[in-house]
């Protein structure tokens, strides 16, 4: 019994040798890893039987983060590996904006997530211009209300703003870094379109001042990119209205009473008529096409889409306020919400048991016209951000009316930066991308033909961009 007790234990030890010379051995070649191993028997949000999902060799998590225990908020998130070697490569969050639209319905459905829903809300296809090739990407469904998020406090839906966003945002990243704690010191950036212009870089001075106020919170973040971003409220409107004019969409006549009548950068500009009718005139042309996107074609079936794909704008007793509903679709948007609807989708993402659904929509109008608190401008943050040596990448795609080229243009001429690159084209492919600038402390680019969600009119562009920007590297600037 001794030498079989003896021998039995000789074997468990060189079992055991033996799987370790593997996970060691794999490791190396970025198949696997003991991190790897951890997160697949201690993460309960690994998703493994998504309905119609492609075969991939990277994983990826989605489930409930809770930000507010005694108010019972919740954020939903979907974290995508890095196709390869995940433990090398950064963590990217990215968000969409509105207020109140899906980050999990625009970004990682139609614009630069692996899995992109088919035309019969049914079937998922694979995305080949994804940017968790480059990056470990985490989406994330922001504020409560936004898609599957949620409150169990009722008061929580009434006090959604920029600073309640960015506060629970904030939150979510401290405790998702418990459930994955080996990318709680990895590099990281935060990236996102819209109205994330305004979320984007609140939420990285947050960090910042957290940061200097208690190394235990330390977020290693290094960089923001902003894309078609609202940035200040003056400045957006002045470019729309410019911008409408430049491309035949109004009238001289209805552009020289807004240039005349509308001072954007006061307080009673809405109460002035002559300004109020002719935006009006501006917004209702901008109906006969797609804001978002001046040169394609709208949706016309009878949609929820349809009905959302509006020109939006918000009437308050101070100023008008630029709002994004939505982007660029014809249709998307119908065929994400038959697909995130379906029992079996919700299940495999963590967030029903599949047979009490929750109601999953790609934009809540409630929260964009409920929403109590927005920063007339973000120029000051990004002055604060510039000062610490952040990385910040701005770009346009220059066929979007909503939050076009010339909004952005205007927003960072007044920032008054010194220019490091005089404008010049960049290149993909050896076509060209867009064009760049580069400023002390910023840099702006273009992506010609592209409307307000760049990636989905620039794929392989947008994923080059991105990589230069992780890189912290200008896109090439010769063919």
């Amino acid at each position: 019994m001794d030498f079989i007790f003896k021998a039995m234990s000789l074997l468990n030890i060189t079992i055991v040798l033996l799987l370790w010379e593997r996970t060691i051995v794999v490791a190396k070649h970025g198949q696997w890893s003991s991190e790897k191993k951890l997160n697949i028997q201690n993460n309960e949000d690994l998703v493994t039987d998504l309905p119609h999902q492609p075969k991939v060799d990277f994983q990826h998590y989605a489930g409930y983060v809770t930000v507010n225990e005694k108010n019972g908020r919740a954020l939903f998130y979907w974290f995508y590996e890095a196709w390869t070697l995940p433990d090398e490569k950064p963590l990217v969050l990215w968000l969409n904006g509105g207020p109140g639209c899906s980050s999990v319905g625009y970004g990682a459905t139609q614009e630069i997530g692996p899995f992109i829903v088919g035309t019969d809300g049914n079937s998922l296809q694979l995305n080949p211009y994804s940017w968790n090739i480059e990056a470990n990407m985490l989406f994330l469904e922001s504020p409560v209300g936004v898609g599957f998020s949620y409150s169990n406090t009722t008061s929580d839906y009434e006090n959604l703003g920029d600073d309640f966003t960015a506060n629970d945002t904030y939150a979510f990243l401290h405790n998702w870094f418990m459930k994955f704690p080996s990318y709680r010191t990895r590099t990281f950036y935060i990236a996102g379109e819209s109205y994330a212009g305004k979320y984007v870089p609140e939420l990285a001075g947050l960090i910042y001042e957290k940061n200097n106020d208690d190394p235990s919170l330390f977020i290693n973040l290094k960089g923001i990119l902003l894309g078609n971003p609202e940035t200040s409220d003056a400045e957006d409107w002045k470019g729309l209205v410019d911008y409408a004019w430049s491309h035949a969409v109004v009238s001289d006549e209805t552009h020289k009473t807004i240039r005349e009548s509308c001072d954007f950068n006061s307080n009673n500009t809405w109460s002035n008529e002559n300004c109020s009718q002719a935006v009006d005139e501006v917004l209702r042309q901008y109906k006969e096409i797609d804001i978002y996107s001046l040169y394609t074609s709208v949706c016309n079936t009878n949609s929820a889409y349809s009905e959302n794909k509006q020109v939006v704008f918000k009437k308050t007793a101070s100023k008008m306020m630029p709002r994004i509903i939505g982007g660029y679709d014809p249709c998307l948007d119908d065929y994400a919400k038959g697909y995130y609807n379906k029992p079996e989708v919700q299940k495999a993402l963590h967030v029903s048991s599949g047979l009490q659904l929750k109601n999953w929509s790609i934009c809540n109008m409630n929260i964009f016209n409920g929403w109590s608190q927005s920063k007339d401008s973000v120029l000051p943050i990004y002055k604060k951000l510039i000062d610490a040596k952040l990385r910040i990448w701005v770009y346009s795609g220059d066929t979007d009316g909503r939050v076009p080229v010339l909004s952005t243009r205007y927003s960072l001429s007044s920032l008054g930066l010194s220019i490091t690159r005089a404008w010049r084209p960049w290149y993909n492919q050896k076509q060209v991308g867009g064009w760049i600038q580069e400023y002390e402390g910023l840099t702006f680019a273009t992506f010609r033909g592209a409307g307000h969600a760049v990636p989905i009119f620039k794929p392989s562009e947008s994923l080059a961009f991105f990589t230069s920007f992780l890189i912290g590297e200008s896109p090439p600037s010769q063919r």
